[in-house]
């Protein structure tokens, strides 16, 4: 493919990406909404984020508003890559749309450059690209995590070991450098929430933080805190004092 196309192409996907389905669906089902602030307090602390996202609308709209638009987001990065694949099989240019949807995701052209996180979208491309891969990893992610005793390291360590999946496994240098702008770009989106989030893990419980990182995850961080190995050693220690 020319790089008249590829530039075509990448416009294209930048354009596709714009699409903000969580504007979408709050209009729809809550036009009055205000998806632009939400607010978390968790241990006393509150945190306000300005992301136009699937966590925004399960925040404001509910758990399965949430969800759709999680769904439609990952289709957002699914469809373009796909039809890309059909004209042009083994093609780079898969990579090319998939990063420019997800630059499209968090800097909207319609929008006025406010969009979301791009960890939905992020999911979606990688559905296509290597679905064994993100299966894997994210499994294998959340078990550390959980092992761990860390939320953070229980929803993002997947994608970070699909990095050395696609390289060594896989033996896919295109994929490994598409990944790495994906997690660049996640990172930059996510800062805000990772600086909060450090700031309350030290004095929240899990179950505490899970309202934060989950939404609705109270399960999950109890479950954390009385079976991470973390948890086990604390209790083996005050038993043997």
């Amino acid at each position: 493919m020319e790089a008249g196309q590829l530039l075509a192409l990448a416009g294209s996907g930048y354009l596709f990406g714009s699409i903000s389905f969580a504007r979408l669906v709050a209009r729809l089902v809550a036009p009055t909404t205000d998806l632009t602030r939400s607010e978390t307090t968790v241990d006393g602390e509150t945190y306000v984020t300005d992301s136009v996202s699937a966590t925004a609308v399960r925040e404001k709209l509910g758990m399965r508003w949430g969800i759709l638009t999680g769904l439609l987001d990952m289709a957002k990065a699914a469809v373009p890559i796909l039809v890309v694949g059909a004209i042009a099989p083994g093609s780079p240019s898969q990579l090319v749309v998939a990063a420019a949807v997800i630059v499209g995701h968090d800097f909207p052209v319609w929008h006025r450059f406010r969009g979301g996180r791009g960890e939905t979208v992020l999911v979606g491309s990688l559905l296509v690209l290597d679905p064994v891969g993100l299966a894997l990893m994210t499994f294998l992610g959340a078990a550390i995590g959980f092992a761990a005793g860390s939320l953070l390291l229980l929803r993002f360590s997947g994608f970070a070991l699909m990095a050395p999946w696609l390289w060594i496994v896989r033996d896919d240098p295109a994929a490994t450098l598409y990944l790495l702008f994906a997690l660049s770009l996640l990172a930059l989106s996510f800062r805000s929430e990772l600086t909060y989030y450090r700031a309350v893990a030290g004095r929240a419980t899990n179950e505490e933080a899970a309202e934060f990182e989950f939404g609705s995850g109270h399960r999950l961080g109890r479950a954390i805190d009385r079976w991470s190995l973390p948890a086990l050693l604390a209790r083996t220690r005050a038993r043997s004092r």
